[in-house]
This record gives structure tokens, sequence and C-alpha cells, in this order.
């Protein structure tokens, strides 16, 4: 990439260019269309995914939805969590069961947790069938110019802008697009990221490390209703000699047979369709199922993260800065949470409500999640194929087939050393599938520990147990808001309906009333609104009848908790007294001057002082 301070001539203009829609760009196009930002979307294919690919959709994702305002239309077209507690460890489909354990949160033992912890559930949903989605949404709303079948060709970038070279696909014409900012969310091959120089840690196509090659998927649709409806799942893993894992796409009449080739083999020579039919047939174990195969791809496991998210005007998000395994489902929702965290800051950046540190930001609170995800996926692979298959089931490369079935009888006899066999699942489940298959932890729990955000003098809530197992609710600043029911009027809510939407609110709660009067006066000094809600006042609607909230909003009944509009709590205070302090927390956060310079939030103190100690 080329720094120039020469504009030149062009063509289109938008404030922000947006390149590659997938589930990062699509969710930075939606959320800025409900923000009511113009920009342009590229994408140098006709159209949505034309591949299952991603399928995951954690409750997080769910939640980010629910603000987006198309959860209930991903519902239904996903698989509920109902549909994805089983994970299955079999001979064939039509065979014999080895094990079996639960996923997803979706089983007896996790579903409780992933219930308290939010209003949204997990479900099942190919990134094929989910981006339609999202592109109907955006299409709606009507701001945004969404335009397939056009690449991002170079661009350069100067103080105040990007000059931008793109190509339509089908012609070859060209032409000039200038930008306040550009989005780089163009996949693992990122044109963006590479002209950046980003700097990246790890390696591409690592599967040899953990004994895995060349990853060989066949996309079929095939009525297994018999063998799976009662044990509804993802995934089912086989043991046999045919190494196919099955993905559910639908239930129960779409799939992905997956396989992976020798360390060092690049290339499977029989993927013609007779012999991939075959050898999915021989691992479903039934021989008079129909199988009708509609494509073949491959892939190599990657472990890299980039150190640096962008630079100036131009940043990147989604797989154009983290890569890794598709274990743990952890990849499109870490994109969409990317594109979430960095829409409001370019909003308020783009309306002249915020300075530069606000963008800057995205880059410190997600660069560690990024790496974070993409060492969890890692070890989740590790774990599984070397311990689980390898010490646990004897399933490895170099295993004498003969071997591996004595193991596998063993699991099902009587004794002692069979009954000590049977005994490592128990550990070898909290160490190594509960981290890969129930990491609730970090699906929802990560926490931006620097960034937009305020300390308030508290050290950071310890997470009991596993931290990527267990969900601890807190109000800590750098956390998501908790999740608790509370009542509007006479509808449940959730405590997340009553923030997003691109805004910053302020929870309180009875003797909360000089609140109000803040908020009025950061409003005055920054131009960004604060809403404030208050729960259980005596004027208001919203209501906590239960205590649920009470229980974690980590404040007295008169002290505010600051949420961001991607749902994180900005900064919090124990009691009203801190009301004086929110006018310098939002100049803070917003980055528009240096918090040392924040001086006229004094002339305001002695009347919020007052109103604090008369309390509503």
């Amino acid at each position: 990439m080329k720094n120039s301070t020469a504009k030149g001539a062009y063509d289109v203009r938008t404030p922000v260019l947006i390149t590659g829609a997938g589930p990062a760009g699509l969710t930075l196009s939606l959320a800025l269309s409900r923000y009511g930002i113009p920009h342009i979307l590229l994408e140098m294919f006709p159209g949505a995914a034309h591949t299952p690919r991603a399928h995951i959709t954690n409750q997080r994702t769910m939640e980010i939805f629910r603000d987006l305002g198309i959860e209930e239309a991903i519902k239904q077209k996903a698989t509920s969590a109902d549909g994805m507690w089983s994970n299955a460890w079999i001979s064939t489909l039509a065979g014999k069961e080895v094990f079996r354990s639960e996923a997803w949160g979706a089983g007896e033992e996790h579903a409780p947790r992933y219930a308290k912890a939010s209003p949204s559930g997990m479900c099942n949903i190919s990134q094929n069938i989910m981006e339609p989605v999202l592109i109907e949404a955006i299409e709606d709303i009507g701001v945004a110019d969404l335009r397939f079948s056009h690449k991002l060709e170079s661009f350069e970038q100067d103080d105040e802008g990007i000059n931008a070279v793109v190509i339509e696909v089908q012609t070859g014409l060209s032409y000039k697009v200038r930008a306040d900012y550009l989005i780089g969310s163009d996949g693992a091959r990122s044109m963006v990221a590479k002209e950046l120089a980003l700097p990246f840690e790890g390696d591409m196509g690592v599967g040899a490390d953990a004994g895995i090659g060349t990853v060989i998927y066949a996309w079929f649709k095939a009525d297994l209703t018999r063998y799976v409806a009662y044990r509804p799942g993802t995934m089912y893993w086989t043991t046999g000699q045919s190494g196919i894992n099955f993905v559910n796409v639908a239930p129960w009449n779409e799939w992905i047979a997956g396989w992976s080739l020798p360390p060092g083999v690049a290339h499977d020579p029989n993927l013609d369709e007779e012999t991939v039919i075959r050898r999915i047939s021989e691992a479903i174990g039934d021989s008079t199922v129909e199988i009708s195969l509609k494509s073949v791809s491959t892939w190599t496991m990657n472990k890299m993260w980039a150190t640096r998210y962008g630079e100036g005007r131009v940043w990147c998000m989604g797989d154009a800065v983290h890569r890794h395994p598709p274990m743990n489902g952890l990849g499109s929702n870490t994109s969409v949470a990317d594109a979430y965290n960095l829409a409001w800051k370019l909003k308020l950046i783009l309306e002249g409500k915020a300075g530069k540190h606000l963008l800057k930001s995205y880059e410190t609170e997600r660069q560690p999640i990024g790496e974070q995800i993409v060492n969890r996926a890692w070890d989740s692979v590790v774990g599984f194929w070397g311990r689980f298959y390898g010490e646990f089931l004897g399933i490895h490369p170099n295993a004498n087939p003969e071997d591996i079935q004595c193991s596998l009888q063993q699991l099902r006899e009587d004794g002692p050393e069979a009954d000590t066999h049977r005994a490592k699942f128990e550990q070898l489940k909290e160490e190594v599938l509960d981290p890969a298959f129930n990491a609730l932890g970090v699906e929802l729990g990560y926490r931006y520990r620097t960034g937009a955000r305020v300390d308030d003098g508290s050290p950071e809530p310890l997470v009991s147990g596993h931290p990527d197992v267990n969900y601890e609710a807190t109000t800590w600043p750098g956390a998501r808001l908790p999740h608790a029911w509370i009542e509007k009027g006479l509808r449940r809510i959730s405590t997340l309906d009553l923030v997003g939407r691109g805004q910053f609110v302020l929870l309180t709660g009875r003797g909360g009333g000089c609140w109000y009067e803040a908020a009025k006066a950061a409003e005055q000094l920054t131009g960004v609104q604060v809403i404030v809600i208050q729960i259980d006042s005596r004027f208001g609607t919203v209501r906590d009848p239960l205590r649920y909230w009470a229980k974690v909003r980590g404040t007295d009944s008169d002290g505010g908790v600051l949420v961001r509009p991607d749902g994180h709590v900005a900064w919090r205070a124990q009691t009203a007294t801190g009301a004086v302090d929110l006018p310098a927390v939002m100049t803070e956060i917003l980055g528009v001057r240096d918090p040392a310079e924040a001086a006229p939030v004094t002339s305001i103190t002695a009347d919020l002082k007052q109103t604090a100690q008369v309390g509503v």
C-alpha cells in the first residue's frame, strides 16, 4: 500500500468502503445500516456463500443479531439447540455407538448454565443459509450499496481518506472510489491485510503438527433420519476405517462428510463422484441409503493471528486477522463480534463525536480475543485428536487396525480393567471435550481489559474452574452486560434488550435520579446522548420483580452501570455519588480530548452532588 496526500479524481464517494461480504462484512453492513451510515459493500463473487462453511452460531452472535433485528429470521432457518445436544462416536452411523457426550450447551448437564447466561440460544445454521438473511435485512433498510461481482483492486490512504480502485468482475471495467474508511473483511487471503503488511504470528497449514493432513469435505444429501434423529447433533465421529466425520447441514438430509489425508499428503487422486459416494456409504453402514453428492472441496488447518488490525483509515476484521481450525465453532462468531465492535465506533467518528482514540480501541479490544480464539481452537484440535482419539480410543495415523478394534472393544467389556479405561472418559471430558464443545466462557465471557472502558478501581473478578468453559456474570468494566430477566410494562425482557441500537445506556435503580442530570451534562460536553433507565423507579415501567438484576448489577441500587452500544460495560459507579464523574468518563471513552483536559465537568459538580443526596 502506498501513502499519498494526492486525492485525485474519483467516480464514487462513500463514508465507508467494505470489501468482503462474509459474516464480518455483512454484519458490519447491517449495523451501519441500522445506524443510518451510508456505505458500499464489495464482494468479488456474484452472491452469498454457495457452500455450507461455518455453521455453529453461538449465543453471543444471536444476541448481536437480536439487537440488529434478525434473530427471529435466523431462528426460523436454523436448527435450535434441541437438535444439537448429541456428540456421538460411532463405528458407522448404522453400527455400534462407542461413546456419546453433550455438546453446544444443549444437554442436561450444560443447558441450565447456558440458559441462565443469555436470552438467546445456540443454533446450527450454515453460512450459505445465514448470509441471505443478512443480505435481505440490509437491502430492506436501503442505506447500503451492495455490489456483488465487484472486486477491490488497489487502494491508497492519506490523512483524510482512501482512494480505491474497484473492478467490475464480469466486464473488467474499473472505477475509483473515495472513502473516509476502508474495512477489509476479505477472508484468510486478505488483500487488505497483505497490503497493510499486518504482522502475524503462527503459521498456515499446520495440521501435520496434530497428525492431520489436507482435509476433504464432501457435501451431500441423504436421508439419515433413522440413524440420528434419536440422538440429534451437529457432528458424528466415526472410529472405523473410513475415518469420516459427519457434519449436519440441515436435519436430517443434508450433510458434510469430512476426512483428512495423512500428514504431508496434499492431494487425494480418488475424489471422483463414484469413489466419494462409496466411501460415504461405507461410513453410513447402510448401502440402501441413497446419496446425492453436491460438491467436494479441500482445505488445510491454520493457526495464525494478526498482532495489529490496521492503521490510519484502513482496518481489517474476521478471517483477515484470525485464522484457525473449525473446532469450537468460533470463526464466524468472532467475525460477527469484530464487526459489531467496530460499527458503533465508526458511527461516532463519522458523526464527529469521537476521536481517533476510539477507533484504535477496536484493535486493543479485539486483537487479544482473536489471539485467544485461535489458540483455543488449536488446543481443542491437539487435545481432541491427540488425547481423546490417540490416547483414549487408540486411533492415530500409525495405529494398527486390530489394535484400534481391541481398544474399542474394551470399552464395551466388563471387569476392572475396562472400568478403568471407561473412567478415563470423565477426565478427558472435563479436560478436552468440554473446552471444545461447551466453552461458554470463551463464547460469551470474554472481557475487554483495555480500550473504550474506564476502570472503576475494582479488581477483575476471577472465574471459578476452567476459564474457557465457565462463565461468571459481572458488570466489571469491559465485560458484556449480564443477562437477567426483568419486566417492562407487561412484557418479560432481558437486560440486554435495554441496551444496544447504537446508543449508550446508563442503568440505575431506586435513588438514582441524579443520573439524569449527569447524562445531560455528558451530552452537553460530548454531543453523545446517554439514555438513563431507572429500574424499579416509582415512576418507571422497568421492574426487577425477582431481583435477578439486583444479584448481578455489581452496584448499589442508586449506582450506575454505563453500557456501550455493543452491550459491553464501559464503566460503573457503586453509588449515586459517582454521577459527577459521568461527563469525564464519556469524554475519555470517546477520545474527543485527553481526559486530563475535561475540566468543564467541575462546573456541574455541585449541582450533581446535591441531586445525588436527594435521590429519586
